[in-house]
């Protein structure tokens, strides 16, 4: 049972807190009083270092598509290691996933890639300014696009540090220059005329707007079609770059949530899913503004772009795979699953009159330990004042679930892959049912 300070994992926590700070290279894989250690894991189970084996409804944050070592994928990766790990030079598996990306992104004409999706997110905003010749980036008050330090402005920023909103004034993160914020204006999530206003008046020193179509920090809340509709047409107007980040989105249509919501950005960054399960990361967008940036054919080209482990070989074919197994049924079905779990979570909470929210489209699904969620950052902060007790019921209900066989996201979100089955999602709803009865013993 989890906790176990005899268990295995436990031990591993102690001496790895000896040598890394708090004990990790990533926040994100740690959970108190400790995180389970992984030891081998195969389609959509994982087995730890106690040999306790979990289906894992998070798949590495959702880079795993199709669950782990998909016999396709890691026949590929077998044979691209017997050949080339690492070369300083280009690979034909690079242009077979480029290929397979612009084929089937509508606004995706040409592509680079890079090491993960801050890297993508990062090249699409340095993309904007080298095209526009202009500084400012809009993004939404709240919503990660990674460690950048243009986007992780105003990614968490502190409640007492808040302005008027019609000011659109960023909060730099921790760690980055006061100066980052200064180039950054923050948006309300589905504001539309308080959106268009902020944009017009920055338009001149506008480079571009960033957006995830579903905010996974903003209790995975979907931007508005009349929003992004305000957006398409403001940065057109204005000579601005509209900027989709679909690190995670890219699972909401075959082609991308651009396809799903007939919305098509000037530039896109990707990760996760197109790396088939290794470090990956892209930008892309239409030729004209790819070539004017990146092309060095006639000379220097206008923005430098290098990177020792850009386009790797092993990810390349990894990735080529994964993509080639996602096809439209592959997606259609994780979709029905994804609409399951959501179905049947709704159907939990209304059994059980938990205090919950099920939201999240496609195979993303976010559950929220609270009577609302709100649209915007500063409704969630409104929610978390108004139910003070939220960290500790999805504490009790995800220690239920790790000792009931399911590995999800801490926080409350389920990340799902073509290995899962009807009966895993009926597994977890049934698991669910089960812990939100016990949340409502220990609070009665």
């Amino acid at each position: 049972m989890f906790p176990d300070q005899a268990s295995k994992s436990s031990r591993l926590f102690e001496r790895a807190c000896k040598v890394m700070p708090g004990g990790n290279s990533r926040h994100t894989v740690y959970f108190p009083p400790y995180p389970v250690y992984a030891a081998r894991a195969e389609g959509a189970r994982v087995t730890d270092v106690d040999g306790t084996t979990r289906l894992d409804f998070i798949n590495n944050y959702s880079s795993l598509i199709h669950g782990h070592c998909h016999p396709e994928v890691t026949a590929a990766i077998a044979r691209q290691a017997g050949q080339l790990t690492a070369i300083s030079l280009p690979t034909e598996a690079e242009i077979e996933l480029a290929e397979i990306i612009c084929e089937r992104m509508p606004s995706v004409e040409q592509i680079r890639f890079a090491n993960s999706g801050t890297e993508g997110v990062m090249m699409a905003i340095k993309t904007a300014r080298a095209y526009t010749g202009r500084r400012i980036i809009a993004k939404i008050e709240g919503a990660y696009h990674g460690s950048d330090d243009t986007a992780a402005v105003s990614t968490y920023p502190p409640p007492q540090l808040l302005a008027d909103p019609a000011e659109g004034k960023g909060i730099p993160e921790t760690g980055t220059g006061p100066g980052t914020a200064s180039d950054v204006i923050t948006l309300q999530m589905n504001d539309v005329e308080a959106g268009r206003t902020l944009l017009r008046k920055h338009g001149a020193e506008l480079a571009g707007v960033l957006i995830d179509p579903l905010v996974k920090n903003l209790a995975y809340q979907p931007a508005s079609i009349e929003f992004l509709t305000m957006l398409r047409e403001e940065t057109r107007s204005l000579g601005a770059m509209l900027i989709f980040d679909e690190v995670y989105s890219l699972r909401l249509g075959y082609g991308g949530a651009q396809e799903t919501l007939g919305i098509h950005a000037d530039i896109t960054a990707m990760g996760k899913i197109i790396g088939g399960g290794l470090p990956v990361g892209a930008v892309g967008g239409s030729a004209e503004v790819m070539t004017a940036v990146f092309d060095s054919r006639g000379g220097k080209a206008r923005m430098t772009h290098g990177g020792t482990y850009n386009a790797n070989p092993l990810t390349m074919a990894a990735g080529a795979v994964a993509m080639r197994l996602f096809d439209r049924a592959a997606f259609e079905r994780l979709n029905d699953l994804g609409d399951r779990l959501r179905a049947g979570l709704k159907q939990v909470i209304a059994a059980t009159g938990a205090r919950a929210q099920v939201r999240g489209a496609a195979s993303i699904t976010g559950l929220f330990h609270s009577d609302g969620v709100g649209e915007t950052y500063r409704d969630l902060i409104k929610v978390r004042m108004a139910n003070p007790d939220m960290g500790q019921r999805a504490e009790l209900f995800f220690h239920h679930m790790l000792n009931n066989g399911v590995l999800m996201g801490a926080p409350g979100f389920f990340v799902l892959s073509t290995a899962l089955t009807e009966a895993d999602i009926d597994h977890v709803v049934n698991q669910a049912y089960e812990a939100f009865k016990l949340i409502g013993k220990q609070a009665a």
